[in-house]
């Protein structure tokens, strides 16, 4: 299926977030993520479904100052 990963368009066959993270070697740790702009729970990577055509943004956090 066709979703958007961070404003880009990806070829995915993960059905969920976490599968999506795996494939895409996110470790899901150090990641804050947002699905169609509403934030997902790291404790609920595993149940969020994908969905053609879905946005999800992916952040790392940064530090400074």
């Amino acid at each position: 299926m066709k979703i958007q990963l961070n404003g880009r368009q990806v070829l995915t066959a993960a059905s969920t977030l976490s599968e999506l993270l795996h494939e895409q070697q996110i470790d899901a740790a150090c990641v804050a993520t947002a699905f169609n702009g509403m934030f997902v729970p790291r404790t609920q990577y595993d149940s969020q479904l994908l969905e053609e055509g879905c946005q999800l943004e992916v952040l790392s956090p940064m530090q400074g100052g």
